[in-house]
């Protein structure tokens, strides 16, 4: 997804519809046209002339300074992923004609990578890139999304299983503020590295195929994915609760780490268990889901 003027343009739009004269100390001035602050007031607040952050929000980021990007976001009350975010638009804009849009980052994980996930026994810990595509699992991570693996070709998405397949909405019972998530983290990606192909056709295939991808990618909101806690309903041990936490790999570029833990001595540690009891059984004669131990029973 080339960058163009219209990303920024909506970017900058946007952000300033959600900022009212009130919370930056500004009379509200009679009747307004369109929500949040006039192009004037953004302005005066950055400290440039109307007519110079006229030609920003038209999208033509060429050019523009940090202090000015920096004085921007103070004006519109950015937070950090937003500041991010359209620091990314200036160096795509200024990268101009120069930049090309880049095939797929080739496929591959070092041993070493493998052999660090299979020795975390007691987490789930997934290798993802910025597509959201689960390039590498532990034995735990593998059981925890097998839903996503029984209807994908590897590598599996999280987006395509998101909003494409009716399965999702039962497996994360937070589902609007999971499909919020995942379209701030595409928008996120797509402003890093907007030459990337991949990603470029990823994005097309979800707004083409999608209504509720199409509505919140138009939101243009990014976000900093680092940690939180996320629910799953799993298909054999039913509810769990986890907490995350994503890490860069500086020495895998696009790669990124997440581990998903339950709190010692939850019903969702339990379950983790018993998942990874699940997992462990299901290449023996009787794979088949367990039977409902008393203690499991008890859980449900």
């Amino acid at each position: 997804m080339t960058p163009s003027k219209d990303d920024v343009r909506d970017f900058l739009t946007t952000r300033r519809a959600k900022v009212s004269p009130a919370m930056v100390g500004l009379p509200a001035g009679g009747a307004r046209r369109v929500p949040g602050l006039r192009r004037g007031e953004v302005a005066v607040l950055a400290g440039v002339s109307v007519e110079y952050y006229t030609k920003l929000e038209r999208g033509d980021l060429r050019g523009v300074s940090d202090e000015v990007l920096d004085a921007i976001a103070r004006a519109l009350r950015m937070d950090d992923a937003e500041r991010a975010h359209l620091s990314d638009l200036a160096r795509a804009a200024n990268a101009g004609v120069r930049a090309r849009r880049r095939p797929a980052r080739a496929a591959g994980l070092r041993p070493a990578l493998q052999q660090l996930l299979d020795a975390m026994t007691d987490a789930v810990a997934v290798v993802g890139n910025s597509r959201g595509d689960i390039v590498a699992t532990n034995a735990l991570g593998r059981a925890m999304y097998a839903p996503l693996y029984a209807t994908q070709t590897e590598p599996v998405n999280y987006g395509r299983f998101i909003f494409l397949d009716p399965a999702a909405r039962a497996f994360y019972p937070d589902w609007e503020d999971i499909a919020d998530m995942t379209a701030a983290n595409l928008r996120t990606a797509a402003g890093r590295d907007p030459f990337d192909r991949s990603l470029s056709d990823l994005v097309g295939e979800l707004s083409t195929r999608a209504e509720e991808f199409r509505t919140r990618w138009a939101r243009h909101d990014v976000r900093l994915h680092h940690l939180g806690l996320k629910r799953l309903v799993h298909p054999v041990v039913g509810l769990v609760e986890l907490d995350y936490t994503r890490l860069e790999l500086p020495a895998d570029p696009g790669l990124d780490l997440t581990t998903y833990t339950a709190a010692p001595g939850t019903d969702s540690a339990d379950r983790l268990r018993l998942l990874a009891s699940w997992w462990a059984s299901r290449d023996t004669p009787t794979a088949a889901a367990p039977a409902a131990s008393s203690t499991e029973r008890n859980l449900a």
